[in-house]
């Protein structure tokens, strides 16, 4: 049987590529992700301590800041902020949050669409429900420009 060797170098090369590449590619996706789990986790801990302006620097600060809640779309750091203040007036309200993240999707090389779910445990009382995030990456940080919560 007659072997093609350019097709044999050529699978030899695009195979030595694979091995090159992939763990590259691997670590830039994992890097994002763990720095988006990271803008996740501060934000966890600034609710916690009922520091919401600490929780808010997840937020991308600009009046196109896009919040979706019960009551229908909202846009604006600012009017996001004041939102989560009336609504949470308190530690009692604010209670301690949890988040279980369900899957982090990159979109592109500066989007991120992240699922989870989120819980507060309060004395009031508990609720949780879902959400979905777009972060995007912008002056090389990661942040939260669109939140659909309920």
């Amino acid at each position: 049987m007659k072997t093609n060797k350019p097709t044999v170098v050529f699978k030899k090369i695009f195979y030595l590529l694979i091995i090159i590449v992939l763990p590259i590619v691997a670590q830039a996706q994992s890097a994002d992700e763990q720095a988006i789990k990271q803008v996740l986790e501060k934000q966890l801990q600034g609710w916690n301590k009922g520091n919401m302006e600490e929780y808010m620097k997840g937020y991308w600060q600009s009046d196109s800041l896009l919040f979706i809640g019960k009551s229908g779309p909202k846009w604006g750091y600012e009017t996001t902020l004041e939102n989560y203040k009336k609504g949470y007036a308190d530690t009692a309200a604010m209670g301690k949050l949890q988040f279980d993240l369900l899957q982090l999707q990159k979109l592109a090389v500066d989007y991120y669409y992240v699922t989870g779910k989120w819980a507060l445990k309060r004395s009031i009382g508990d609720v949780q429900g879902y959400f979905t995030l777009l972060f995007k990456k912008i002056k090389n940080n990661w942040v939260i420009i669109s939140d659909h919560s309920s």
